[in-house]
């Protein structure tokens, strides 16, 4: 190149230097030789990186191509392969293609069916959760309430007082958690039940369970009883409204004659008792009767002259004393006795007195009653004489705010004066203050007085009297059952009033143990019966299922709130509790005939009540306990689909001594063996499920036991899997027929399956070739059957709809080029 070539050559240079310089926008980029290399080594790398994937695609082609697999068909599979989870609307198409719109439309109506279907599904799914979830919670709160203190207030009170608790402290597996009372009445509530159950007239069960008493050397617990007794022992009318019965008048009236009764018979015994405790003091003599014992007893009582006494002396006594305690004694002759002695210094008073001797229910006339009262305020309210005043008092039921402390000094003696000034009908007064209504009287005791008034703590059986005798029954048991050591006591009190129908119970089962419910009369209580009787059997029934039932026996027509059959839930609870299954519901003989239990002499019905605890043991998730009730029951169906969902999961485990699947399969086997010899049959698929999970433990047994021979022929007969090309559609048609148990199961059976055909594979190659028993011809022939089967099983694979586990397919695909 000429000096000329040169010159034009840098002059094109300079230019363009000028012209890229002008282009303000792009900035100068400069480097040295060492950071092109660099940038060249980094563009060398990412080209390397992407031939090596290229290569490293045409190696596995070529791998695999040798081995029969098309990878761009593959590879064309995999890509048209959607990842949507959820049915997706179709793409539009154009309005001028006809057939195209219908198509499109036909399937997004499908798509939108669909859909709702499954949105509906999912909304019904969770409301029928949502309901078993609040039937669970609201069992699940009555147990939580059922181990709460039972009364009002006292089940928030979080005070470092140590309380009574509602359960138990634990006791030694195998012994009785029942003491030596709670045994006793026990006994009587079997002989109650017992007479009951065998049809025999019922026994008193008050009687029953006074006798206990006697045998307790108790003079609290018989006084109690004989109380018990004498306050129930009213004329019973028969009545499906226990509250209209209780809040009668009659009824009412029979109660407050029973309790007075009490009082005066437990007084007299009292005087009877001081009297000949202290005979000398006492002179008695004379003849025998009331008047005599008074009059002794007040030589006790009153040794010496009182002041303030008015109308003189009888005997040497104050008269309004011995007609006062004649009265306390309940003998209205004795006090006529007297009056008539000293008439002439009473005045009017022995006409009240036999006016009022003389009226069936103890009232003067309103009459007299006026005379009595105008009598008694004008001349006696300030009167010296507290015996005067006490029996004008009594007589003309007036004054009802003076307690007559200096007479009745005692709680039972302020109880009786109360008690025989209580009225009942509206005429009883023309003013109110001078009118004492029973539920006054009740509201008094239990309300204002309380149970500090009268230290219920110290004295609980005088508390339960109070309330008691003023026909309060359901707060005085509600009291006397948050005494730990008195319970066994409240609870057949209890027992005898429901026997009675004489007492008030709650109308649902989470009610607090004594509770208001409203539209009742104002001092009415109900008794949560049910609550009662399972808090008093929580202690025992987990050691002493047998006596819980005889106690659960008597809540046979109760109802919970579902409308459930207490008795019937209350045995559900106890066996699932207890585990007592055999010894309460009977016990299957190898036969398959059935030993009755406890439970049967109780109901007549016993597969009912069988069914409804294997239901419950079920839903619990204790399927074995379930199986073996539901075989008592005679339900086949529910037995094997139980026996199908425990066996699934253990078919293809290794059997082992004293392992999960040795128990569960010698109890199917059982089954089995009992259901054949029977002619028992259950649903047919059911059925079919069963005996062919039974034929797959066989199968895996012999497998892991390295039989393969033997588990082929098993794998043969049951006809479950294609051992040939021919076979694979009627296998996949037939697959569809399986149920879930079955299925889950399907990818170890295909690899045992599998392995086997491998393991005959490596046996027939290690053999030597072309001896004369088996000619090479015969070796070549079984050696591609072998190759042919494994074939089948991987299209079969292939085929099913059904997801198996992740690395199935590559295993089965590794086993099958092992063999070739």
């Amino acid at each position: 190149m000429d000096a000329e070539g040169f010159g034009e050559l840098l002059q094109q240079a300079e230019q363009l230097a000028a012209e890229t310089e002008a282009v303000s926008e792009l900035p100068h980029v400069e480097r040295n030789l060492q950071e092109i290399q660099q940038a060249g080594e980094r563009l060398r790398s990412r080209t390397l990186t992407r031939t090596s994937q290229d290569a490293a695609d045409v190696k596995a082609s070529i791998l695999l191509g040798s081995r029969g697999l098309d990878i761009f068909h593959i590879s064309q599979r995999l890509e048209s392969l959607s990842a949507a989870t959820t049915f997706e609307p179709l793409e539009p198409v154009k309005d001028t293609d006809i057939q195209g719109f219908l198509k499109n439309e036909r399937d997004n109506a499908l798509l939108s069916a669909i859909e709702e279907s499954r949105r509906r599904t999912f909304l019904l799914a969770e409301e029928y959760h949502r309901e078993s979830m609040l039937v669970q919670w609201e069992q699940v709160k009555q147990r939580v309430l059922h181990t709460l203190l039972g009364a009002g207030e006292d089940a928030l009170d979080f005070s470092q007082d140590v309380e009574p608790s509602f359960v138990s402290q634990v006791t030694a597996p195998g012994r009785s958690a029942l003491d030596s009372v709670e045994v006793a009445y026990g006994r009587q509530i079997y002989v109650f039940n017992e007479k009951i159950v065998n049809g025999h007239i019922q026994p008193n069960l008050g009687d029953l369970c006074a006798s206990v008493a006697e045998s307790l050397d108790d003079k609290n617990v018989a006084d109690m009883w004989l109380m018990v007794k004498q306050m129930t022992d009213v004329l019973l009318v028969p009545a499906k409204d226990t509250l209209k019965s209780r809040t009668s008048v009659e009824m009412q009236m029979a109660f407050v004659r029973q309790a007075l009764g009490f009082l005066e018979n437990s007084y007299k015994n009292y005087t009877l008792v001081t009297v000949f405790g202290n005979l000398h003091q006492a002179q008695l003599g004379g003849v025998p009767g009331t008047y005599q014992l008074v009059r002794s007893f007040l030589n006790i009582k009153l040794p010496g002259p009182l002041p303030g006494m008015q109308d003189g002396e009888i005997e040497g006594h104050p008269v309004w004393a011995v007609i006062y305690y004649c009265l306390r004694c309940g003998d209205l002759n004795a006090a006529m006795q007297v009056v008539n002695r000293v008439q002439h210094q009473l005045g009017d008073f022995k006409t009240w007195f036999q006016e009022y001797m003389n009226s069936p229910d103890r009232r003067l006339s309103p009459t007299s009653e006026n005379k009595l009262r105008l009598h008694y305020r004008r001349v006696l309210r300030n009167s010296a004489d507290p015996y005067k005043r006490a029996v004008y008092c009594l007589i003309g039921k007036c004054d009802i705010s003076d307690n007559h402390g200096e007479v009745a000094d005692k709680t039972e003696d302020y109880l009786w004066l109360k008690l025989n000034q209580v009225c009942f009908d509206d005429d009883c007064s023309s003013s109110p203050q001078d009118r004492l209504t029973l539920p006054q009287l009740q509201k008094q005791l239990l309300e204002d007085y309380g149970e500090s008034h009268f230290s219920a703590s110290q004295q609980p059986f005088l508390y339960f009297q109070v309330l008691f005798l003023t026909a309060q029954f359901e707060a005085a048991v509600a009291f006397l059952f948050r005494v730990e050591r008195l319970r066994s006591h409240a609870v057949h009190v209890a027992l005898v009033l429901f026997e009675l129908r004489l007492l008030l119970k709650s109308s649902g089962q989470s009610a607090q143990l004594l509770s208001q419910e409203p539209g009742d009369p104002p001092m009415v209580r109900r008794l949560n019966f049910i609550r009662l009787l399972m808090l008093y059997t929580r202690k025992f029934e987990s050691t002493d299922p047998r006596e819980a039932l005889q106690y659960f026996y008597f809540l046979r027509n109760e109802k919970d709130s579902q409308g459930e059959n207490m008795f019937m839930r209350c045995v559900s609870e106890l066996v699932i509790e207890s585990r007592e299954f055999d010894m309460l519901l009977g016990r299957l003989e190898k036969d398959g005939s059935r030993k009755p239990g406890v439970i049967d002499k109780f109901a007549g019905d016993t597969r009912a009540i069988i069914s409804k605890v294997a239901l419950e043991a079920e839903n619990k998730g204790l399927f074995e306990e379930a199986v073996k009730l539901y075989e008592l029951a005679k339900n086949p169906d529910k037995v094997l689909e139980l026996m199908n969902r425990l066996l699934s999961p253990v078919v293809a485990q290794v059997s082992a001594p004293q392992s999960n699947k040795e128990r569960l399969k010698n109890a199917a086997v059982a089954i089995a063996e009992r259901y054949r010899s029977q002619g028992v049959a259950g649903d047919k698929s059911i059925d079919s499920t069963f005996y062919l999970l039974l034929d797959l433990t066989t199968f895996f047994d012999e497998y892991h036991a390295g039989h393969v021979d033997r588990a082929y022929d098993v794998m043969e007969r049951l006809k479950l899997l294609p051992l040939s090309q021919d076979s694979v559609e009627e296998r996949v048609a037939a697959f569809r027929n399986f149920s879930d148990e079955v299925r889950h199961n399907l990818s170890e059976v295909l690899l045992a399956t599998m392995n086997i055909l491998l393991t005959q594979h490596k046996r027939l190659k290690a053999a030597p070739a072309g001896t004369p028993g088996r000619p090479q011809r015969t070796v070549e022939d079984r050696d591609m059957q072998l190759r042919s089967q494994a074939r089948a099983l991987i299209t079969f694979a292939g085929m099913i709809p059904y997801n198996m586990a992740g690395d199935t397919n590559a295993r089965l695909v590794q086993m099958e080029l092992l063999m070739n």
